[in-house]
């Protein structure tokens, strides 16, 4: 017998078959080792399982290639026929036709063609394939042959030793000099990136392999430079009489051969992006990336089906110019969806689930036809027995298609499928996450009375995990503003609950009034008696917008940042106390800071400033520089440029405020109200000469009078313990209070008759404001009145 043609050769004699006789797969049987069984030695065109064709056959079965195989008789079937077969599977078109036809005499293998022409394969196609069946004879089963026999890009593994021969070139590829080469499959394994260690292992190793070809394109590491992409071409041979099973094959350089990348590279390439892509648009980019440059198309548009509507995810390109004017004319905004039913040519493509090709021409709606004027291809996008999209590609000049095209679409379109619907699976789950960190953070950060305040948040990127970082601006009594942030350990429901629990805890503490240090630890004795095992860190600042004083208080959390106004920056070495919810007897010291006019406070969490080649002093630094650099007058333009290049495999919070001062400042005074009998009397006398420091006039002083009266009066009778008056002037509204250790509020009567000797003071409070009311204070509770002095 003649010596059989290389399997390059070989394939390109049987990509004649695809051109010249128009056969959608073309696929050469011949004995292995052992001759009762036929291999699949070498294919073309569409994937055969499309087809429901084996790699192999029983040389004595009842399939027409055996039978062909037997007689030397050629045999052809047509479209009712190949489903009739005991042994056929079920075909993708009704068209479906077969030819088979014998390498030389009996018992000598056979060409399998198949048509999807209605009319199946005609004379002239048939006389092509006698040609290509003569050319290609009767191969013999390859050896493996010996050591040095092998050509330079060769190469031939022992499958049950891993000892293998190989060419010069392909040591040259390896960058391996033959005299250092021990053999070994693991020495060349060890040079491959380790990306691509999974898919070479599956070739090396005989569990994931069957017999016939394998290819694919890996990489190898380099001295200097990018690593080297090279591609395997290999077939499996059975063993037998002693003999081990042995992958043969080449190795090439695929870096030379770009142009002829073929089709199971470009897939290969594909499915291991759209195994990374979590998202709907990663999904699209990759499927951009695998078809448009390679197929030189004009224009590619990816679309999630949604009841009934193609919701429009990927346009490349992007520009609405470069797509059909009717798209941006009828849609309902820039590229939103259509219903598929204006478009009943690709509903119908949709339906049966093909792809499909349209040459220049056709008859199509103008919504399809002017997207690929040329030629227009329909993928639909099948996943787990629905359709999950369509991919449209379109072409501007006519174009004629070749088998390795049409296969490389197919395969592409049931790989987006499958990577849609999880794309759309883990959006819909992430975005969820998202509104439920949304909703336990504030919706929007109060106007503050000298300082401005910007906040951000950025969920982590890593999975669907939901994060316990939290921040909060909680407006104060007598113009103070408390700034809290904190970090709730783990990333799950649990720990955002917890953030939730403790930001409204930490802001329900701060409204009773009590000093910094004391709502940390009310804080900390909630999450101990919480019986959790997790913990929080927490850093609150209490700020005095009129004075341009803080205090810092922090539990187990990042120092604050400081910028002064001359640019210079501070990580203030604030004292700090244990995480919350650690010990029960738990000190949280206050560390005083000054404020001047211009400063900028900075509030963060370790996931803007740690990572894994970063520890927290180097990013505490880092994030020290760059608000060093940064312009305090656009305060959010600062917070978005602080959180570039966050690693995102931690979630982040950043607040930030600015303190500018106060235009106006209050006046204020105070006076401790002492129980003896003139107390009330002492009181008024106290209100009346200082409002009239004040400049308040007479008439708004007898109301203020009457108004101290009533609440101190009140106070020294209903309670115990000490009382304070406070005075306060501001934008000309005068505000009494008078705080005292009781909770309970006063109560305001609903009726009060003739010979009721209590209760008019309320009513007489009531009377003369302008607003009153109640605040909790430290235990206890200020009641308080404002009255609008007339000029």
């Amino acid at each position: 017998m003649a010596s059989p043609p290389t399997p390059d050769r070989l394939r390109r004699i049987l990509e004649q078959a695809l051109v010249f006789a128009g056969a959608s797969f073309a696929g050469v049987y011949i004995p292995g080792d052992d001759p009762a069984v036929l291999l699949l030695a070498e294919s073309a065109g569409l994937p055969r399982t499309l087809y429901g064709l084996r790699d192999s056959y029983p040389a004595t079965g009842g399939h027409p290639v055996a039978e062909a195989h037997r007689d030397g008789r050629p045999r052809s079937l047509g479209p009712a026929e190949p489903a009739g077969r005991p042994d056929a599977r079920r075909t993708p078109s009704p068209d479906v036709s077969m030819a088979v036809l014998p390498l030389g005499p009996a018992g000598g293998g056979c060409l399998l063609a198949v048509s999807e022409h209605p009319g199946g394969f005609g004379a002239d196609a048939r006389a092509c394939l006698e040609l290509i069946a003569r050319v290609v004879a009767a191969p013999a089963p390859v050896a493996a042959g010996e050591p040095g026999e092998l050509p330079a890009d060769a190469f031939s593994l022992a499958m049950d030793s891993g000892r293998v021969d190989v060419g010069d070139a392909i040591l040259r590829l390896f960058g391996i000099a033959r005299d250092g080469f021990d053999g070994r499959v693991e020495t060349l394994l060890g040079h491959a990136v380790p990306e691509d260690l999974p898919a070479l292992m599956s070739v090396v190793e005989a569990d994931h392999l069957s017999i016939g070809d394998r290819e694919l394109e890996f990489r190898v590491l380099q001295p200097a430079g990018p690593p080297r992409w090279l591609r395997l071409r290999g077939r499996l041979l059975p063993g037998g009489e002693g003999r081990p099973a042995r992958l043969v094959g080449t190795v090439a350089d695929a870096t030379t051969q770009r142009s002829d990348v073929t089709d199971v590279a470009r897939v290969q390439r594909l499915a291991a992006a759209l195994a990374t892509a979590g998202t709907v648009k990663d999904v699209g980019r990759a499927v951009v990336d695998a078809l448009r440059r390679p197929l030189q198309a004009d224009r590619i548009a990816l679309a999630e089906l949604e009841n009934e509507r193609l919701v429009v995810t990927v346009l490349d390109p992007p520009e609405p110019e470069a797509w059909p004017e009717v798209w941006r004319s009828e849609w309902r905004t820039e590229w939103p969806d259509a219903p598929v039913r204006s478009m009943p040519t690709l509903a119908a493509a949709l339906r049966e689930g093909r792809a499909r090709i349209w040459p220049a021409g056709s008859d199509l709606e103008p919504a399809l036809a002017e997207v690929g004027p040329g030629a227009l291809a329909v993928l639909p996008l099948p996943a787990a027995g629905r359709m999950a999209g369509g991919c449209l590609v379109g072409w501007d000049e006519p174009r004629e298609f070749a088998p390795d095209e049409r296969a490389l679409l197919t395969a592409c379109a049931g790989l987006a499928g499958q990577a849609l619907l999880r794309a759309h699976a883990f959006d819909a789950e992430h975005e969820l996450v998202g509104m439920l960190q949304r909703t336990l953070l504030p919706r929007r950060l109060p106007r503050l009375p000298g300082a401005v305040a910007v906040a951000r948040y950025l969920p982590t990127t890593a999975g669907l995990e939901v994060g316990g970082d939290w921040y909060d601006v909680i407006p104060l009594a007598d113009n103070h503003v408390a700034l809290v942030i904190g970090d709730v350990q783990g990333h799950n429901a649990g720990a955002a609950t917890l953030m939730g629990q403790m930001r409204t805890a930490l802001r329900a503490y701060a409204a009773e009034g009590h000093s910094p240090d004391v709502v940390v630890a009310h804080a900390n004795r909630l999450l101990l008696d919480m019986e959790t095992d997790l913990f929080a860190t927490c850093a609150y600042v209490d700020v005095d917008m009129e004075q341009g004083t803080a205090l810092c208080v922090r539990a187990g959390h990042l120092q604050p940042l400081l910028r002064h106004p001359d640019g210079s920056t501070e990580i203030v070495q604030a004292e700090g106390g244990p995480p919350l919810g650690v010990l029960v007897q738990a000190e949280f010291p206050m560390t005083p800071m000054r404020l001047r006019t211009g400063t900028v406070l900075a509030l963060t969490t370790d996931g803007l400033v740690e990572s894994p080649a970063t520890d927290i002093d180097e990013g505490m630094d880092r994030l020290a520089a760059e608000l060093a650099a940064a312009d305090p007058g656009h305060l959010g333009l600062v917070a978005d440029a602080l959180l570039t290049g966050a690693q995102r495999n931690d979630d982040v919070a950043l607040l930030l405020m600015r303190y500018d001062g106060m235009a106006v400042r209050p006046l204020r005074e105070s006076w401790t109200v002492w129980r003896v009998p003139e107390a009330a009397r002492h009181a008024r006398r106290f209100t009346r000469r200082t409002l009239r420091t004040w400049g308040v006039s007479p008439d708004t002083v007898d109301a203020a009078l009457l108004v101290v009266s009533e609440l101190v009066t009140n106070a020294l009778v209903h309670t115990g313990g000490p009382v304070r008056l406070d005075l306060s002037l501001v934008n000309h509204r005068l505000r009494l209070a008078v705080a005292d250790t009781s909770p309970r509020s006063p109560v305001q009567p609903t009726s009060i008759g003739w010979e009721a000797t209590g209760g008019r003071g309320i009513l007489l409070v009531e009377a003369v404001s302008a607003a009153w009311g109640t605040v909790p204070v430290s235990g206890g509770k200020q009641v308080w009145a404002e009255l609008v002095p007339r000029g």
